[in-house]
């Protein structure tokens, strides 16, 4: 099951993954710095490929707020080198094979489909200000309209 759901004001969990293209990524590479960390379930899936889409349209609007938006996923280094080349995406993509990182932060947990159960990734998203706190965290995301919500959350920042 999924470990306690982070807050707005929590403290984010420590982390370091392994990206497809930018190399490891961790909370202290990247202190000081306001980061977004979505976490998504599949590569290449219908609403993951919107979302890492959006998240790429709006790459430059995030860069230039001097964000950095970290998306993540259970699958391997060289699924997400086949997404982003497929798709042209301009964020990073980090592997959590061993779901540490979701279990760390909560998203890790049971899901059901078609009255299945399994073990899955929760989508979702944090907003981490540059003192390393969460300032923005958003639970069963609905792809439509979530980039821009979360650009604007972090343009309050």
């Amino acid at each position: 099951m999924a470990a306690k759901s982070l807050e707005i004001g929590d403290k984010a969990p420590d982390f370091r993954l392994e990206t497809d293209k930018d190399g490891p990524v961790s909370r202290a590479s990247l202190k000081g710095k306001p980061y977004i960390v979505y976490f998504y379930p599949k590569d290449d899936t219908s609403g993951c490929t919107k979302e890492a889409l959006d998240f790429t349209a709006a790459a430059r609007k995030f860069n230039n707020l001097g964000v950095f938006v970290l998306g993540v996923s259970k699958d391997s280094l060289e699924a997400h080198a086949k997404f982003r080349k497929k798709h042209k995406l301009g964020i990073a993509l980090g592997s959590d094979p061993d779901t540490k990182m979701a279990q760390d932060w909560g998203v890790w947990g049971e899901k059901t489909l078609y009255g299945r159960k399994y073990m899955g990734m929760e989508r979702a998203t944090f907003l981490v200000d540059a003192k390393g706190v969460i300032a923005g965290a958003w639970r069963k995301v609905k792809v439509p309209g979530h980039v821009e919500t979360v650009l604007e959350a972090a343009k309050a920042l």
